[in-house]
């Protein structure tokens, strides 16, 4: 979890006071709002003359061609969910929290509950975070917000898969999304006071360059997806009886390879989900039942991947044999062919002084991941240090091949191929 998130003195959920890895790509979508401002008749009006003369506001029109001021109030929320260091967050939160009062929270939670389920995830996402600026340890809003995020994530994969990505506004595979490479906010956005750093910080390489397409869904799935999960597990904390919570994060835990955490996780869904109340998830018992069916085979599925990382973690911490012991159990069946399994018997054998079992690990190793270069600098490591130069040579070459496309110089073959 992202530690500025659960900093000392910080709302463990504060979204403007935690790294905020998703605004470059939220507050894209505001460029299409129209701001201006409002007359002092219709501010007295709405109730915000105080607080928005001579404040550019998101102007929403109603059926009749009229200024709404409900889609004033959800543009707000938007424009500083999507962009919590916009130049007028504060007036603009102050007007929300006034009008809205202790229903604005509630109101912003339904607002993006529609959101998601009428499939437009980023504004879900911007009501959402809205509603935790008011109230940062509202249950249903860091709920709803974990899953918005995990929704934005897997359907910008899916998009991007079928070569379909007009949900991320442009053609990603094509060049950077318009706007992000120079950023240019649009003239109303710039009105607006919107802030300099906001406006690029999605568009540029380390560098200064344009990102390019697959960099940029790379960084959009990438971020959104350790959003998603920091949210599912500051929703764990916050709210500990919660079943639901645990459901989810179990899932972010399983995709990122923890299958320790992950079964951990799900206990404690089984745990909860025994006695949780049906309003609690939202699902009536029947619903329930399916899920805890559902994460019963998944636990019995994890049994033999947490035993694989427990030996792993063992590796890792220095008990070479102990964890050797472990994963020598899974060389042969259903994990023979996954390379870590063998990189971490290789790291084992080298550090237990088996230098000719560590080779014969690791080659099988490049079997599986044949440009894994970490793995043949380990080779040519190992075989320097039983002098044999010609095949640590020959590893030493075929890494200049892989990361520097250098032509492959011809060596004496491996001697214990």
């Amino acid at each position: 979890m992202d530690k500025t998130f659960a900093a000392d003195g910080v709302d463990i959920n504060d979204i403007r006071k935690k790294t905020d890895r998703i605004s470059a790509y939220l507050s894209a979508g505001n460029r299409e709002m129209v701001f201006g401002e409002l007359s002092d008749d219709f501010l007295r009006m709405m109730g915000g003359y105080e607080m928005l003369k001579g404040v550019p506001v998101p102007v929403g029109q109603s059926e009749n061609g009229q200024i709404a001021v409900r889609s004033i109030f959800i543009d707000m929320a938007k424009v500083i969910g999507g962009d919590a260091a916009f130049v007028y967050a504060d007036k603009y939160l102050e007007y929300i929290r006034a009008v809205g009062g202790e229903d604005a929270e509630p109101i912003l939670v339904t607002e993006g509950a529609k959101a998601a389920d009428e499939g437009r995830f980023e504004d879900a996402c911007k009501l959402l975070r809205t509603a935790l600026m008011i109230d940062p340890k509202s249950q249903a809003a860091m709920y709803l917000y974990a899953r918005a995020c995990k929704a934005c994530y897997e359907t910008a994969a899916a998009r991007y898969e079928e070569g379909e990505t007009g949900g991320m506004r442009a053609d990603l595979r094509n060049g950077p999304v318009d706007g992000l490479s120079d950023g240019g906010a649009g003239s109303s956005n710039e009105s607006a006071g919107r802030s300099d750093e906001s406006a690029g910080s999605g568009g540029k390489n380390g560098s200064g360059g344009d990102m390019d397409a697959d960099d940029y869904i790379g960084g959009y799935i990438g971020n959104f997806k350790a959003e998603s999960m920091d949210a599912f597990e500051v929703l764990t904390m916050m709210h500990p009886d919660f079943a639901m919570g645990y459901y989810f994060l179990g899932y972010a835990y399983l995709n990122m390879g923890l299958y320790l955490k992950a079964k951990l996780t799900w206990d404690d869904f089984m745990r909860l989900s025994s006695s949780a109340d049906d309003d609690q998830s939202g699902l009536d018992y029947d619903q329930l039942e399916d899920l805890r069916h559902e994460i019963s085979g998944m636990l019995l599925d994890l049994d033999e991947p947490v035993e694989i990382e427990k030996g792993c973690n063992r590796i890792m911490g220095g008990d070479f044999a102990g964890g050797k012991d472990i994963l020598e159990k899974f060389t042969e069946g259903r994990y023979e062919n996954w390379w870590p399994l063998w990189y971490y018997l290789g790291v084992a054998e080298s550090a237990l002084g088996n230098t000719e079992a560590a080779i014969a690990d690791l080659k099988r190793v490049l079997t599986l991941s044949p440009s894994n270069t970490d793995v043949m600098d380990e080779l040519a490591v190992l075989y320097e240090a039983i002098g044999d130069q010609v095949n640590a040579g020959k590893y030493r070459n075929k890494i200049k091949v892989v990361r520097e496309g250098y032509p492959e110089i011809s060596q004496a073959p491996d001697e214990t191929e």
